[in-house]
This record gives C-alpha cells, sequence and structure tokens, in this order.
C-alpha cells in the first residue's frame, strides 16, 4: 500500500463501505460482515493504492501475488505428502496383499437389531432371577411368625459395616457388645465385582439412624436370611449376575454375595430407601408440590429444621417425578425462578435446594394461601408433568385453620390429591388440625421435632403412595429399569432392574388385605457388560453404538464419561447434550422414545476428541426399540464404515500349530526390529483374556509378546478377528518402511518422524528415535489426529497443544514438531472404505524458515532483496518480516506456522491470544463460525466453609405488648426466640450467615459443574479476501484465503502500529460453572473479571452468566415420556392409618436439654424406640 511514513495519526485514504470480497473471486460474505467495524475500501479505490508507485513507497502484496504463494504452500505440502507420506504407495501395499483379507460388510438394520436382541436377552435373564426373588421374599414373609421378645443375641447375620465400625473405637455399637451376634467373614478378590466378596453369605447393612436391635429390625433380619438361598440358586443359574438386592421398606438392605460397606471418610448417609432404583422400584411417578410456612413464628431453629427437611424431601424424587416448592405466610410464592412443575431431575432440584436456602420467617400464616397456590400447580394442564400421583406436601410449626372450604373446592369428593402434613420443630400448638388435614386428603401426618427425624419421616410417605401398587397385585409386578448411576459398592456405572416386593398377610379377624409394600428387589447390571454386546472395532474409529430410555438420557454413549460421580445422585446426560445438537437429533431422538425404528443419515457437526475442533460431518443413524425394556438402541456410522476389513490368515499358516510368534508378519512387532523398521506401538485392547493390561504401551507390547510365545493363531482364549487384523497390519506397515521411509532421507524436508496408524491397532513411528517424542495416543481409534483425518478431506494439520495457564514451547531445548496426516482411501471395486491414515511430522523451526521463503517473491536460489526508497516493489513475508505478519491458521484458530520469530513458542495457542484484532476480523467476515455447547459432566472442587455471602436471618422482635402478656411466654414465638438466643450464644456468627452444618448434612465432595466449551471452524468464505480492519487512524489491511487440500488458512497482514484496537478478543476457552450445592448457601456472583481471559482455564469459579439459565430451559423441556403404568388409586384403599401425634405441651426441661445436646453436636444416642408406622409388624 502506497503509504510514505506509517504512523499513528497516518489517516487511510478512501470512505469507508460495506466488506465486500475481491473482484471476480466468489461470492460475498453474507453474515460475515457481522459489525460495522471491519470494512473494505471499494475495489476502485483500493486497487491504485495496493499498486501505486512512489518515490518513497513499498506496497501491501496484491492478491495475484499472494496467491502465488499459496499456490508455492499447496505444492510443498502436496509434495512431501506425496514422496513421505505413501498414500499412493500404501494402498499398492494393500491391493498387493489382497488375498490376506476379506472386506465385510456393516449393515446398520441388521447391526442393530442383533445388539438390540443380545441385550434383551441379558436383561431377560435379570428379570427371570429378579421374579423368582420377589416371589420367594413374599412367600417367606408370609410364612414368618412375628415375634415380640426377639433379641439381637437371637440373630446372626454379617453385618457389613461391623469391620468399619470396630476400627472406630467410638462406635456406639462397639460399647454395647452388640456384635456378639455378627459374623466374621473370609473375602476372596473377584474382578468382576471390581471388590473383594464371600460367596457363602449375604450382607447386611442398616442406615446409621436406625437402631439395629429393634423389634421391627430383628424381625426383618430373620425372616429375610432365608433369602441367602434364592441368591445362591440365582447365581448357579445365571453366573454372570451381579449384585443382588433386597431393599427394605424399614431400611434394611441385604445383598449378595457379602462384601464390607463402604464406609464414607463422615458419617455414613446410606439408605437404601433413598436411592434412585428404590424410589423408582417402591411408588409411580409423581406430581409434587412442596409448600413452607415462612411467617414469623418459624423463624430460627424451626426455619432450619424445615430447610433442611424440604432438601431431603427432594432427594425422594427421581426424573420421573415433576415437583414444585413454594413458601407462603400471608400469600404464597414460588421460591425460586420456576413457576410451575419442574421435571425432578439433578440440575433443578440443586436450584431448589439453593432458593429454600433463601427462605425468610415474616408475617402470619395462611394456609388457605398455601394450599390455593398447590392446588392451581397440580391443576395446570399446559404444561409437561407425571400426570399420575399427585400430593401436596406441607412444612409448618402448626395453626389452627383447617381450610375446609380449600379441600371442598379443589379435592373433594375424589381426592385425588394427597396432602402429607409435617409438624416441624419443638412447640405447643395443637397438633389435631394437621392431622385432619392429612386424613382428611388419603395422606399422612408427620413430626420431625428434630434434626434426627428429618430423613427417616420425609421418606416414609413413600409407603402410603405404594398402597394402591399392592392393592393391584400382579398388575402392579412390572420390572423398571433405572437411569443409570454409581454404584455403592464399586461396581462403577450401571443400570438396576427393580421389582416391588407385597406384603402378602392379611390384617385382623377381618382378613383385611394389607397395604404396605415390603421393598424393592434390585438385580444391578454394569453397563460395560452391556457394552461387550456392541461391536467396536469393526464400526471404525468414528462409529458408534448408543442408547437412551424414556427421558432422553443415555444408556450407552461414547461421550458418556463422568469426570465424577456421586452415588446420592443419577448420573443422566441427555442425547443432545452427549452430541452437539440440532433438529435432525431431536427427531431421532423423539423417535427413538416413542419406541420406533428408523434410519437417517444427515450432515451434523462433530466435536474433536481432544475438544479443540468442530468437523462438519455425514453420518447415518439406525435405530430400533429394545423390547421389553423403557431402552432404544442406536447406531451411528459415517459412509466410509460401511465396509471393514477382516484379515483372512491363510490356512496354511492357521494348520501351523505353533504359537503366534511364528508367524511371519510377528518379528515386525519385536522390539528388536524397531530400529531399522520403526516404533510399533500397538492399541491397548482385549486380544486375549489372559492379556494383562497396562498404561505404559512398552509394558503392555512386553507382555503381549510373552503371551503370543504361548498361544496358537486359532486359540479360543483371543479374539481372533483383533489379532490376526493386528498381525496383518503390522505386515502392511512394514512394507511401506521397506518401500517408501527407509531410503529418504527425512532431514531433506526437514521432517522429524513419518508415521503410519491403522484401524488394526498399529501406529508405526520412523525412525525409531522419534517415538521417545511421540505424544499420541496408541489406540487409533483413541487419537484425534486420527478420527479428524478420517473425518476430513486433505491434509489435516495439528500443532502442539498449548495450554495457556503454561509456559510457552521451549524451543532451545525441545525439537517440536507438527503433525500432518491424511486418510487412506482404498477402492476394491465398488466398495470404498478408508483402513488407515498416514503422516509426516514437520520440524517447527525449519517449516517456519521455509515458509518464509515460500511466501516471498523469491526461489530458493534467489537472494533476498529488500524493498526501499529507491525501489518499487511489493512486501514480502521473508524481507519485510518487520511490516508484513505472515500466519498460518488451522480451522479450530490454532497457530500453526508464522513469520515472527518470536512468535514461534506461540505455535499451537488460539491466534487470538496472538492476535486479537485480527482474529477477531478474520471471525467477522465468515473465515470462522462459533460454536458453543456446554458439558455437564465436569466436576469442581468443592468450594470452602464458613461465610459465604448468606442473607442474614429473618429473627422474630417480641413487642412490649408481648412481654407483659404472660400467655406469649408459653407460645412458639416466645420458645423461637429462645432459640435465637441459645443459637446466637453458641454461633457468634448467627447474623452474620449459615456456616453451621447440620448433622447428616452431605458430606464435602467435588460438586458437578456446567463447562461452557466454545470451538471455531471454518466458515463459509472458501475464496481469497482482502479487507480492511478499521481502526480510525490505525487501521490494518488483511489478506486471507484458504489453502486447497488442508485444513489451513494462510492470512497476510499489516503488523499493527497502534493499540487502539485492542478492544475486543476473541476466546477458545473452557469455563466451569458451578452448580452449586444446597448448603451453605452459595457466595454471590465476583466482580467481573477482566475480558482478556486465559483460554482453557481450569480454574472453577461461579458464572451463571455463562451458563444455561436453567429458568429458561424449563420454559422449553424437551420431549420425554414417563413410564406406561401408574397406580396411584384403588377404590378398596384403606386411609385410616393417616399419621398420630401428641398435642400436649412439651416440658420446658426436657425441651431445653434436648435443643442444648442438638446445638452442642452432641451425637444421639440410639433409642429402642424407631419411628415407623404401627402397621409395619412383619
Amino acid at each position: 500500500m502506497a503509504v510514505p511514513a506509517r504512523t499513528c495519526g497516518a489517516s487511510r485514504p478512501g470512505p469507508a463501505r460495506t466488506a465486500r470480497p475481491w473482484p471476480g473471486r466468489g461470492p460475498q460474505p453474507g453474515p460475515g460482515a457481522r459489525r460495522s467495524l471491519w470494512l473494505l475500501l471499494p475495489p476502485l479505490l483500493l486497487l491504485p493504492l495496493l499498486a501505486a508507485p512512489g518515490s518513497s513507497a513499498y506496497s501491501f502484496p496484491q492478491q495475484h501475488t499472494m496467491q502465488h504463494w499459496a499456490r508455492r504452500l499447496e505444492q510443498e505440502v502436496d509434495g512431501v505428502m506425496r514422496i513421505f507420506g505413501g498414500v499412493q504407495q500404501l494402498r499398492e501395499i494393500y491391493k498387493d496383499n489382497r488375498n490376506l483379507f476379506e472386506v465385510q460388510e456393516n449393515e446398520p438394520q441388521k447391526l442393530v437389531e442383533k445388539v438390540a436382541g443380545d441385550i434383551e436377552s441379558l436383561l431377560d435373564r435379570k428379570v427371570q432371577a429378579l421374579k423368582r426373588l420377589a416371589d420367594a421374599a413374599e412367600n417367606f414373609q408370609k410364612a414368618h411368625r412375628w415375634q415380640d421378645n426377639i433379641k439381637e443375641e437371637d440373630i446372626l447375620y454379617y453385618d457389613a459395616k461391623a469391620d468399619a465400625e470396630l476400627d472406630d473405637p467410638e462406635s456406639e455399637d462397639v460399647e454395647r457388645g452388640s456384635k456378639a451376634s455378627t459374623l466374621r467373614l473370609d473375602f476372596i478378590e473377584d474382578p468382576n465385582f471390581k471388590n473383594k466378596v464371600n460367596y457363602s453369605y449375604t450382607a447386611v447393612q442398616i442406615p446409621t439412624d436406625i437402631y439395629k436391635g429393634s423389634t421391627v429390625i430383628l424381625n426383618e433380619l430373620n425372616w429375610t436370611e432365608a433369602l441367602e438361598n434364592v441368591f445362591m440358586e440365582n447365581r448357579r443359574q445365571d453366573p454372570t449376575l451381579l449384585w443382588q438386592v433386597f431393599g427394605s421398606a424399614t431400611g434394611v438392605t441385604r445383598y449378595y454375595p457379602a462384601t464390607p460397606w463402604r464406609a464414607p471418610k463422615k458419617i455414613d448417609l446410606y439408605d437404601v430407601r433413598r436411592r434412585p432404583w428404590y424410589i423408582q422400584g417402591a411408588s409411580s411417578p409423581k406430581d409434587m408440590v412442596i409448600i413452607v410456612d415462612v411467617s414469623g413464628s418459624v423463624s430460627g431453629l424451626t426455619l432450619k429444621l424445615m430447610k433442611t427437611s424440604v432438601c431431603e424431601m427432594l432427594d425422594t424424587l427421581s426424573d420421573d417425578d415433576y415437583v414444585n416448592v413454594a413458601s407462603f405466610n400471608e400469600k404464597a410464592q414460588p421460591v425460586s425462578c420456576f413457576t410451575h412443575l419442574v421435571q425432578a431431575n439433578v440440575r433443578n432440584k440443586k436450584v431448589f435446594k439453593e432458593a429454600v436456602q433463601g427462605m425468610v420467617a415474616k408475617g402470619t400464616t395462611g394456609y388457605k394461601a398455601g394450599f390455593e397456590y398447590a392446588f392451581d400447580q397440580l391443576q395446570n394442564s399446559n404444561i409437561t408433568r407425571a400426570n399420575c400421583n399427585k400430593m401436596i406436601m406441607m412444612f409448618t410449626d402448626g395453626g389452627e385453620d383447617r381450610v375446609q372450604d380449600v379441600f371442598e373446592k379443589y379435592n373433594w369428593p375424589n381426592r385425588t390429591v394427597r396432602v402429607f402434613t409435617f409438624s416441624v420443630g419443638q412447640h405447643n400448638y395443637d397438633v389435631t388440625p394437621l392431622q385432619w388435614m392429612a386424613c382428611a386428603n388419603k395422606g399422612y401426618y408427620f413430626e420431625i421435632p428434630s434434626i434426627g427425624a428429618i430423613r427417616i419421616n420425609t421418606q416414609e410417605y413413600l409407603d402410603v403412595l405404594g398402597r394402591p401398587m399392592v392393592l393391584a397385585g400382579k398388575e402392579a409386578k412390572q420390572v423398571q429399569w433405572t437411569n443409570v448411576y454409581e454404584d455403592a459398592l464399586g461396581l462403577g456405572l450401571v443400570v438396576t432392574g427393580t421389582l416391588p416386593v407385597f406384603n402378602l398377610t392379611q390384617d385382623g379377624p377381618g382378613e383385611k388385605k394389607n397395604q404396605l409394600i415390603l421393598g424393592v428387589m434390585g438385580i444391578d447390571v454394569a453397563l460395560n457388560d452391556i457394552k461387550r454386546l456392541t461391536p467396536n472395532y469393526t464400526l471404525g474409529a468414528n462409529g458408534y453404538v448408543f442408547a437412551i430410555d424414556l427421558n432422553g438420557y443415555v444408556l450407552l454413549h461414547p461421550n458418556l464419561k463422568p469426570q465424577t460421580t456421586n452415588f446420592r445422585e443419577p448420573v443422566t446426560l441427555d442425547f443432545l447434550d452427549a452430541e452437539l445438537e440440532d433438529e435432525n437429533k431431536e427427531e431421532i431422538r423423539r423417535s427413538m422414545i416413542d419406541g420406533n425404528k428408523g434410519h437417517k443419515q444427515i450432515r451434523t457437526l462433530v466435536k474433536s476428541l481432544d475438544e479443540r475442533y468442530i468437523d462438519e460431518v455425514i453420518r447415518n443413524y439406525t435405530w430400533v426399540p429394545i423390547r421389553s425394556t423403557n431402552y432404544s438402541l442406536g447406531l451411528v456410522l459415517p459412509p466410509y464404515s460401511t465396509f471393514y476389513l477382516q484379515a483372512n490368515l491363510s490356512d496354511q499358516i492357521l494348520q501351523v500349530k505353533l504359537p503366534i510368534s511364528k508367524l511371519k508378519d510377528f518379528e515386525f512387532l519385536l522390539p528388536s526390529s524397531f530400529e531399522s523398521e520403526g516404533h510399533v506401538f500397538i492399541a491397548p485392547r482385549e486380544y486375549c483374556k489372559d492379556l494383562n493390561a497396562s498404561d505404559n504401551n512398552t509394558e503392555f507390547l512386553k507382555n503381549f509378546i510373552e503371551l503370543m510365545e504361548k498361544v496358537t493363531p486359532d486359540s479360543k482364549q483371543c479374539n481372533n478377528f483383533l489379532l490376526h487384523n493386528l498381525i496383518l497390519d503390522t505386515g502392511i506397515t512394514q512394507q511401506l518402511v521397506e518401500r517408501v521411509w527407509r531410503d529418504q532421507d527425512l532431514n531433506t524436508y526437514s521432517l522429524l518422524a513419518v508415521f503410519a496408524a491403522t484401524d488394526g491397532g498399529i501406529t508405526r513411528v520412523f525412525p525409531n528415535k522419534a517415538a521417545e517424542d511421540w505424544t499420541e495416543n496408541p489406540e487409533p481409534f483413541n487419537a484425534s489426529f486420527y478420527r479428524r483425518s478420517l473425518d476430513n478431506h486433505g491434509y489435516v494439520f495439528k500443532p502442539p497443544h498449548q495450554d495457556t495457564l503454561l509456559r510457552p514451547l521451549e524451543l532451545e531445548n525441545d525439537t517440536v514438531g507438527i503433525l500432518v496426516s491424511t486418510a487412506v482411501e482404498l477402492s476394491l471395486g465398488r466398495r470404498t472404505l478408508r483402513p488407515a491414515v498416514v503422516g509426516v511430522k514437520l520440524d517447527l523451526e525449519a517449516w517456519a524458515e521455509k515458509f518464509k521463503v515460500l511466501a516471498s517473491n523469491r526461489t530458493h536460489q534467489d537472494q533476498p532483496q529488500k524493498c526501499g526508497p529507491s525501489s518499487h516493489c511489493e512486501m514480502d513475508c521473508e524481507v519485510n518480516n518487520e511490516d508484513l505478519l505472515c500466519v498460518l491458521i488451522d480451522d479450530g484458530g490454532f497457530l500453526v506456522l508464522s513469520n515472527q520469530n518470536h512468535q514461534w513458542d506461540q505455535v499451537g495457542r488460539f491466534f487470538s491470544e496472538v492476535d486479537a484484532n485480527l482474529m477477531l476480523a478474520l471471525y467477522n467476515n465468515s473465515f470462522y463460525t462459533r460454536k458453543e455447547s456446554y458439558d455437564y459432566q465436569a466436576a469442581c472442587a468443592p468450594q470452602p466453609p464458613g461465610n459465604l455471602g448468606a442473607a442474614p436471618r429473618g429473627v422474630f422482635v417480641p413487642t412490649i405488648a408481648d412481654f407483659l402478656n404472660l400467655a406469649w411466654w408459653t407460645s412458639a414465638a416466645a420458645w423461637s426466640l429462645f432459640q435465637q438466643l441459645l443459637y446466637g450464644l453458641i454461633y457468634h456468627s448467627w447474623f452474620q450467615a449459615d456456616a453451621a452444618e447440620a448433622e447428616g448434612s452431605p458430606e464435602t465432595r467435588e460438586s458437578s459443574c456446567v463447562m461452557k466449551q466454545t470451538q471455531y471452524y471454518f466458515g463459509s468464505v472458501n475464496a481469497s479476501y482482502n479487507a480492511i480492519i478499521d481502526c480510525g487512524n490505525c487501521s490494518r489491511l488483511f489478506h486471507a484465503q484458504r489453502l486447497t487440500n488442508t485444513n489451513l488458512l494462510f492470512v497476510v497482514a499489516e503488523k499493527p502500529l497502534c493499540s487502539q484496537c485492542e478492544a475486543g478478543r476473541l476466546l477458545q476457552k473452557e469455563t466451569h460453572c458451578i452448580l452449586p450445592p444446597p448448603s451453605p448457601p452459595p457466595a454471590p456472583p465476583p466482580a467481573p473479571r477482566a475480558p482478556l481471559l486465559a483460554a482453557a482455564s481450569l480454574t472453577p469459579h461461579p458464572c451463571p452468566a455463562d451458563g444455561p439459565e436453567q429458568c429458561e430451559l424449563v420454559q422449553r423441556p424437551r420431549y420425554r415420556r414417563g413410564p406406561h403404568i401408574c397406580f396411584d388409586y384403588n377404590a378398596t384403599e384403606d386411609t385410616s392409618d393417616c399419621g398420630r401425634g401428641a398435642s400436649f405441651p412439651p416440658s420446658l426441661g426436657v425441651l431445653v436439654s434436648l435443643q442444648l445436646l442438638l446445638l452442642l453436636g452432641l451425637p444421639p444416642r440410639p433409642q429402642p424406640q424407631v419411628q415407623v408406622h404401627a402397621s409395619r409388624r412383619l
């Protein structure tokens, strides 16, 4: 550009116009001209400026010059890959060895139907075992004779927590000496269970807050002992069975085989009745509205009890349930942003739990407002909901109003909504109205006087909901399969088949049918066992099988990889979150949920394995339902994976009854051949049952070679498909060394290495010394370069991955390489497949120098000639590197090469970190498109406890009239104030923040996060394109052009002399957004950070603005279907058992003593009387 002397104050001639392409070079960028900041000069004005001669001027390279440089770059890359990559030679090698393999076809419909049938058969075997267990349990309990005088020493069983409690000197069971009735067992390590087990006994787990010596528990232990033989018989019939579990409604868990309980670091809060599988099996889906009394009388400890109770109640809900939470005094209002019933999934429940902590007590009690709000919520038919059990859960400290008119209006005479009332805290109110509300509406009345009573009383409502199921009899005995969740005993991710167990005894002389559910029977199936039924290596690196349930959550998917799991919560990853969502996938998901078959080819976006890149690809989706289950199975295949190779070692070789190590090509796997044939990495696959796995590939190869000395090619202990393909590819890649690599001088073209990777699991790197710096995954199917090369035509450049939190590349000490790879497409007849990827590793420094020469006005023989005041020529990337910035950027926006020496150590970084306003200009001119998505499987370290910004508590302040009124001193308000004073004496932060942790609160652990991910990929512009970055007095001209047959963008730009345009910066980053735990309340958001953030930030921090707004997401819920069965009503149900409570005023001395014990944190002694239903006698 003709500019006499460029200074910050120099202005560009010509008016600014809307950006347009270079004349005659294809379509305009359309939506690329996103902002008026990035403008182009009109072509007629710009052309003279580019080439105008001047006595003391030099010009920006003209378009034809830069296109010439681009062609030279393309030719250089293509020449190197043709000579050293060996694509054509490898094709010839495959054809020369055509007799050693067959081409097989993946037929999607047949494949998916076969796998669905295999999964159905696997699960059906578990169903039969479940039915045998449930029938036996009902018969054993029916035949059992209740013993009122049963004692602990009368029952002999293995207490799964005994060893941990014996190791704890403070254990109260040790002090009481109750271990006399506990068996001591020996265990053996079992890889199937990933645990030590004993197959001769069952184990028993009893929740910490239940007294083991109570009559109910001892009778339960007595009759369930007979299940031991049924468990063993099931295993004899099906040796693949994993955990078989009976979860009792009393809280007792008996499971087989026996294994010691995995005791947590803190208090053990496990209760089988709160497990996802038990909840799903014990009742039909629920629509629940929780209303909380926040009038002035409930302030203090009573309000704290209510908050904890609501959180515990939420934990009894599963993804099949819908819920909303509201607070009320004179008026009712939702505690959160949710204005209607929402699905009780993990994320929604966390929103509720956070919001509940902000409730403040004030005003007067208005039951009518609370109940009218709840009924209105349940009558809203314009939203998605469970449409089965409907219930209202009211938490209050008491009141006189029965709101009969509300029930008459909304619920009578059919009583379709059950009402459960909870009297919370120590008070002297008459509880009769609360009992009446529950009894008049088919519900139950509970009392929660202290923290210790919360868990038991917030889960026993399930017994009431189970009544219609029990009365329905065999009709309700249907096996259900759960969502994915983490096994509490160490199996990893599992699904569980559940079957309710009913009480078949008769109540009283009238032989009235019992309504109680005894518990739930469950059998676990590990996800790994289901995965083994799916094809994997025949589908290629980018083909896979997945399965979803009726909620759209994935059961199987290669992207189901939770970073941390919490056994208290299910692992719920929606199919549309496991992949990049689009309309086609929404249709596929809906069809699968509806249980349909289907096939569809779509063009979609996929994220690279390293999550740095986005590729636009074609995929074929095929799906079928898995009969007799709630699941649907899908198969995804790229077009190039329709066919695959299967090694066919000749009959002559197979008939040689010698070890595989004697086969011809095996010698090329031996380390002794590496120096001449290149280093071989073998994929760590399960070639044989006895092969010892190892994360160290050298050790794995050693183990493999040792085993091959013992087994023959047709050994039944080995997977012949994997083993023979490995041997085949070993020989084929060795021939590539022999024909191409060995006789080439890599240094001539500044190459650090050449390599080939195959579907058979071989990665060969030449020369051997290059393997020392090889950092790619030895499993080609898990290597990002391999999978991307298959999905992209041409040459794929992959610069070294740099984390901005780490120091730049140290070029002085290390040789840095850039991978260039391409897929080998093989055509055999009309069948096309891609069985391998080949490539080279470029020496960064040497190729950066070569890049300068190729983008200059000279050949290799010419001497560089600098433009100066006395000469009139165009600038180039070599001589004028002080004025001209020349870079190669890949399709993800990462720097690959630069003519600026000081930028070499930034190769691999997102280009916005190198030149922010140039990257922004490329984005705004449609060279790049941005894709934002969210990872719901991330994990964050727990936030430190303490003052986390909770709002001050609402404190009731009595008036002078109150003090003068004698009745006031015996009222709940006085007691509440007394609680506040006691609490304030002990916790000095009472008026600051709720930092005290209630007994039984969840232990500190990693919390789930939402990680926002941002990637960039090539936009719609393919043409050569010139533009001006309009920066006022500091504008810059740049030229950008895609390099044909590569994933590179060639950019030439004037170097910036001013910094006025450094206002914006694109970020290719990962941001953790913490979903806060329910207690303590989360801290307020931190002050806004500076706009220049580090890419790939690994430090979690609250960022609600960056996360998907949950309150908005529930307004457009995704399609789902609930279970097809519902048991919420039975005309013969007896509702007379609806709870009992005391209405006498409490003793002040007793209350003070109990309260002080709670506040001081003294552990409560187990009480002989456990609060259970009177009819729980078995």
